[in-house]
Protein backbone atom coordinates (compact mmCIF):
# COMPACT_ATOMS: atom_id res chain seq x y z
CA UNK A 1 0.00 0.00 0.00
CA UNK A 2 2.84 2.33 0.63
CA UNK A 3 4.66 1.61 -2.30
CA UNK A 4 1.54 3.03 -3.99
CA UNK A 5 1.35 6.14 -2.32
CA UNK A 6 5.22 7.05 -2.88
CA UNK A 7 4.80 5.86 -6.86
CA UNK A 8 1.73 8.08 -6.57
CA UNK A 9 4.10 11.50 -5.51
CA UNK A 10 6.44 10.71 -7.72
CA UNK A 11 4.39 10.89 -10.57
CA UNK A 12 2.68 13.99 -9.34
CA UNK A 13 6.00 15.41 -8.51
CA UNK A 14 7.04 14.69 -12.20
CA UNK A 15 3.96 16.52 -13.58
CA UNK A 16 4.58 20.02 -11.55
CA UNK A 17 8.03 20.02 -11.57
CA UNK A 18 9.96 22.41 -14.39
CA UNK A 19 12.14 21.40 -16.63
CA UNK A 20 15.31 23.07 -14.93
CA UNK A 21 13.76 21.71 -11.66
CA UNK A 22 14.01 18.06 -13.00
CA UNK A 23 17.40 18.75 -14.87
CA UNK A 24 18.81 19.68 -11.25
CA UNK A 25 17.35 16.77 -9.90
CA UNK A 26 18.86 14.11 -12.08
CA UNK A 27 22.53 15.89 -12.13
CA UNK A 28 21.90 15.22 -8.03
CA UNK A 29 21.39 11.98 -8.55
CA UNK A 30 23.89 11.53 -10.90
CA UNK A 31 26.64 13.18 -8.67
CA UNK A 32 25.11 11.68 -5.08
CA UNK A 33 25.81 7.67 -6.86
CA UNK A 34 29.03 9.03 -7.86
CA UNK A 35 29.37 9.65 -4.52
CA UNK A 36 28.64 6.65 -3.15
CA UNK A 37 30.89 4.76 -5.44
CA UNK A 38 33.81 7.12 -4.54
CA UNK A 39 33.22 6.79 -0.97
CA UNK A 40 32.97 3.01 -1.14
CA UNK A 41 35.59 2.58 -3.73
CA UNK A 42 36.65 -0.21 -4.70
CA UNK A 43 33.63 -2.36 -3.09
CA UNK A 44 31.19 -0.81 -5.49
CA UNK A 45 33.58 -1.39 -8.02
CA UNK A 46 31.40 -3.20 -10.12
CA UNK A 47 28.33 0.20 -10.54
CA UNK A 48 31.30 2.36 -11.75
CA UNK A 49 29.83 1.71 -14.80
CA UNK A 50 26.44 1.79 -14.58
CA UNK A 51 26.54 5.02 -12.64
CA UNK A 52 28.89 6.63 -15.24
CA UNK A 53 26.86 5.62 -18.03
CA UNK A 54 24.05 6.93 -16.73
CA UNK A 55 25.94 10.45 -16.33
CA UNK A 56 27.33 9.83 -19.73
CA UNK A 57 23.81 10.16 -21.21
CA UNK A 58 22.21 12.68 -19.23
CA UNK A 59 25.49 14.85 -20.57
CA UNK A 60 24.79 13.74 -23.86
CA UNK A 61 21.52 14.60 -23.89
CA UNK A 62 22.39 18.48 -22.66
CA UNK A 63 24.99 18.90 -24.98
CA UNK A 64 22.92 17.79 -28.03
CA UNK A 65 20.24 19.88 -26.29
CA UNK A 66 22.08 22.89 -25.94
CA UNK A 67 23.78 23.51 -29.36
CA UNK A 68 20.28 23.17 -31.02
CA UNK A 69 20.33 26.32 -33.32
CA UNK A 70 16.83 26.60 -32.01
CA UNK A 71 17.69 26.84 -28.38
CA UNK A 72 17.27 30.40 -27.38
CA UNK A 73 20.31 30.40 -24.29
CA UNK A 74 23.19 33.19 -25.19
CA UNK A 75 25.60 31.95 -27.32
CA UNK A 76 28.65 31.98 -24.83
CA UNK A 77 26.18 30.06 -22.53
CA UNK A 78 25.21 27.63 -24.66
CA UNK A 79 29.49 27.54 -26.04
CA UNK A 80 30.02 26.91 -22.04
CA UNK A 81 27.92 24.15 -21.48
CA UNK A 82 29.15 22.43 -24.26
CA UNK A 83 32.53 22.84 -23.46
CA UNK A 84 31.63 21.06 -20.03
CA UNK A 85 30.02 18.07 -21.72
CA UNK A 86 32.90 17.50 -23.58
CA UNK A 87 34.88 17.33 -20.70
CA UNK A 88 32.59 15.39 -18.55
CA UNK A 89 32.12 13.21 -21.87
CA UNK A 90 36.05 12.34 -22.20
CA UNK A 91 36.81 12.09 -18.60
CA UNK A 92 33.86 9.67 -17.93
CA UNK A 93 35.93 7.66 -20.83
CA UNK A 94 39.43 7.69 -19.44
CA UNK A 95 37.70 6.75 -15.43
CA UNK A 96 36.36 3.69 -17.52
CA UNK A 97 39.58 2.68 -19.43
CA UNK A 98 41.38 3.18 -16.59
CA UNK A 99 39.27 3.20 -13.12
CA UNK A 100 42.34 3.37 -10.51
CA UNK A 101 41.59 6.35 -8.28
CA UNK A 102 38.61 7.38 -6.77
CA UNK A 103 39.62 11.11 -6.82
CA UNK A 104 38.91 11.50 -10.92
CA UNK A 105 35.00 11.34 -9.73
CA UNK A 106 35.56 14.52 -7.89
CA UNK A 107 35.39 16.77 -10.92
CA UNK A 108 32.52 14.90 -12.45
CA UNK A 109 30.66 15.35 -8.97
CA UNK A 110 31.16 18.83 -8.80
CA UNK A 111 30.08 19.86 -12.01
CA UNK A 112 26.97 17.83 -11.65
CA UNK A 113 26.31 19.41 -7.83
CA UNK A 114 27.74 23.32 -8.94
CA UNK A 115 25.34 23.04 -12.54
CA UNK A 116 22.01 21.70 -10.05
CA UNK A 117 22.66 24.46 -7.63
CA UNK A 118 22.70 26.98 -10.43
CA UNK A 119 19.09 25.66 -12.04
CA UNK A 120 17.59 25.71 -9.01
CA UNK A 121 18.66 29.52 -7.77
CA UNK A 122 17.27 30.60 -11.18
Amino acid sequence: MQHHGAAAYQQTAKTIESPREREAALLMKSAASMQTIRENWPADFDSLKVVLTFNRKLWTVFVTSVTREENPMPDALKQNIANLGIYILNETREILLDPIAPARLDSLININRQLAMGLRAN
